[in-house]
């Protein structure tokens, strides 16, 4: 059943009725299998996925898997699109199957991982069962693992653990719209944090054949616990001196603010990236990353930083210190920066969109050698800014063959510009200008579509782009048109001003 939007609000008047917000339920997942390569080491792949509750049985999401401890091939990774249905059976005891569909692979050198992941398509099937603990569960399904033409195609056991999540949303009509600041929604903790950053990885005695530096865009999002601690999830891909060095992490940070602006944050990662270990050694791909920040912050939504911070590979020889330049988008509750005026302000609903979709780049041209199509899949996260900006973050990475093997990614950020959202018309155009990084170096991205509400969440979602690389040489030069349709889910969160 839909929120309702309160009328109040529809001329964006504050209100102090807080009836419009819902509350919504969730899964993280986290799993592990170790996978037989014939004529290779063992691969284990570490899941992780984010599953929102659809009723009281289905779930969907998101999510990827990346090796850490056995293997050769740091660096590779999958990103996928899952179904999860789950139904008590027995008490605390639980039956659980899935699927999953994506893109993505990985190999001891680039020519190896043709015979590691074929393709790049992937597909993972699983049943099994469980046990709840109410705060956390745990469980052991049979999982089928299978990469389009590669040589991993086997069963076997899968381990994995669930924490249940349940957060507050509000109806994406009420966008925009305020209500009078309530103390009790300011209780500590729950704040949110996105971080998009510019980074640096500035090698150390490296081993691998690949010896300069690394400049990749970085995509962070935090959860605070209380005031000052965080967990987070970070992914980071190279766009020039290594086009698709990859890592994806998560750890726990600390926040010590030192003045109303000034802010300094240390936090602690582990996961798995590289690229392949012949070019950046991180053997398996374990990585371990301790990083400081110093935040400035503008108001009470966005800050900028500059971060410092040591990337290792345990279990390789890469060793890396990096530098970076980021902004800070916050979504809380809470006003941080206090103002001479004694009232607080009001709070505003927050608007969000979750895209998934299927997008295939055509007319693909490679220098000036025709390519294949390259079909993906691809998640953007839209932050709705107000009434007609936003900004997105795309990710997409490619389940049929580049240059005959795996590997082929995008990783952008920028500016969208959209029509105003009404209730009375279910069509809402954008065009958006994304930057960011692929197989080619730096890609501009410019794309103009659609969303057509279905629900007040729910919505189909289609887009037109441009791609082109353009630091690329001449001979390396991509250029490609692509259309994708899919799924948004939209939703609103309560936000400071």
């Amino acid at each position: 059943m839909l929120p309702e939007v309160n009328p109040d609000a529809v001329n964006n008047q504050p209100t102090s009725e807080n009836t419009a917000l819902s509350e919504a339920k969730g899964l993280i997942m986290l799993d592990y299998s170790v996978i037989p390569v014939p004529g290779f080491k063992s691969l284990d792949l570490h899941g992780i996925h984010f599953l929102h509750q659809m009723n009281d049985w289905l779930y969907l999401g998101l999510g990827l898997h990346a090796p850490l401890f056995h293997g050769n091939s740091g660096g590779f990774m999958v990103f996928d699109a899952t179904a999860h249905a789950q139904r008590r059976i027995l008490g605390n005891s639980f039956i659980n199957a899935g699927v999953s569909f994506g893109g993505g692979g990985g190999g001891p050198t680039p020519q190896l991982s043709k015979q590691v992941s074929g393709t790049g398509g992937f597909i993972k099937a699983y049943m099994g069962l469980g046990y709840d603990f109410r705060s956390f569960s745990v469980g052991a399904n049979y999982a089928h693992y299978k990469f389009i033409n590669s040589r991993i195609n086997s069963s076997q056991l899968n381990l994995f653990i669930q924490k249940p999540l349940s957060y507050s949303i509000g109806s994406y009509a009420n966008s925009g719209n305020e209500i009078e600041y309530d103390p009790s929604l300011s209780e500590s903790g729950g704040d949110n944090m996105i971080t998009l950053e510019l980074n640096n990885i500035f090698q150390i005695k490296p081993k691998g054949t690949h010896k300069n530096t690394i400049n990749s865009l970085s995509l962070q999002f935090s959860h605070f616990l209380t005031d000052n601690y965080y967990l987070f999830i970070l992914g980071e891909a190279g766009y020039y001196g290594l086009p698709i060095y990859n890592h994806i992490l998560g750890g726990v940070g600390y926040k010590l603010p030192v003045s109303p602006r000034i802010s300094i944050f240390g936090q602690i990662g582990v996961g798995s990236g590289g690229y392949s270990p012949d070019r950046i050694d991180t053997g398996p791909g374990l990585l371990v990353y301790p990083k400081f920040s110093l935040e400035y912050l503008l108001n009470n939504n966005y800050g900028l930083s500059l971060s410092g911070g040591y990337l290792v590979a345990p279990m390789g020889t890469s060793k890396n210190f990096t530098v970076g330049l980021a902004m800070n988008i916050y979504q809380s509750t809470k006003e941080r920066m206090q103002s001479n005026s004694s009232a607080e302000k009001n709070l505003v609903y927050q608007g969000f969109r979750v895209n998934v979709f299927q997008q295939t780049e055509f007319n693909v041209q490679i220098g000036s050698r025709k390519h294949p199509n390259i079909k993906m899949l691809s998640g953007q996260f839209d932050y709705i800014v107000n009434d007609y900006w936003y900004i997105p973050a795309q990710v997409s990475f490619a389940y049929t063959a580049y240059n005959g093997g795996p590997g082929y990614g995008e990783i952008l950020t920028g500016l969208g510009i959209q029509s105003k959202y009404s209730t009375t018309n279910p069509f809402q155009g954008f065009l958006q200008v994304l930057l960011g990084g692929g197989a080619h170096g730096v890609l501009l991205k410019p794309s103009v579509g659609f969303n057509y509400g279905l629900t007040d969440h729910l919505a189909l979602y289609g887009q037109v782009a441009k791609t082109l690389s353009i630091k690329a040489p001449v001979n390396k030069r991509f250029r490609a048109s692509s259309a994708g349709l899919g799924l948004t889910y939209r939703f609103s969160s309560l936000n400071s001003q």
